[in-house]
């Protein structure tokens, strides 16, 4: 029985699940770079959501001392800032898109279209 070979300038990795199997380069990065962009989102709002449960935590059992209500007020104010800032940033890109008629996002170097 023969082994199947993969075609040639192919990405063949059991890893990538079924969506980023059998792609070329450009059709690889054409679909792995907004799922990229949608984890970072993701990862951003997890970590938003521990540093507020934490801050709100440390701030309930602060027993009403001074320096731990003042450290935990931080890490609200800290989480809050990270969120804002980073869906400033994704309503930032999406609206220079929007007015502009560009797309931030996509990288086309000759025929490689990066979206």
């Amino acid at each position: 029985m023969l082994a199947q070979v993969p075609a040639p300038n192919k990405i063949t990795n059991p890893a990538l699940g079924n969506n980023l199997q059998n792609l070329t380069g450009a059709e690889f990065f054409e679909k792995f770079v907004p799922m990229l962009i949608s984890l970072v989102l993701i990862i951003g709002v997890v970590i938003f959501t521990f540093v507020l449960v934490l801050g709100a935590i440390s701030w309930i059992s602060s027993g009403g001392d001074k320096a731990q209500v003042e450290s935990a007020r931080g890490k609200v104010t800290t989480a809050i800032i990270g969120l804002v800032l980073l869906f400033s940033a994704w309503a930032i890109i999406n609206l220079i898109e929007l007015f502009f008629g560009i797309n931030i996002l996509t990288l086309d170097i000759l025929n490689l279209a990066i979206q």
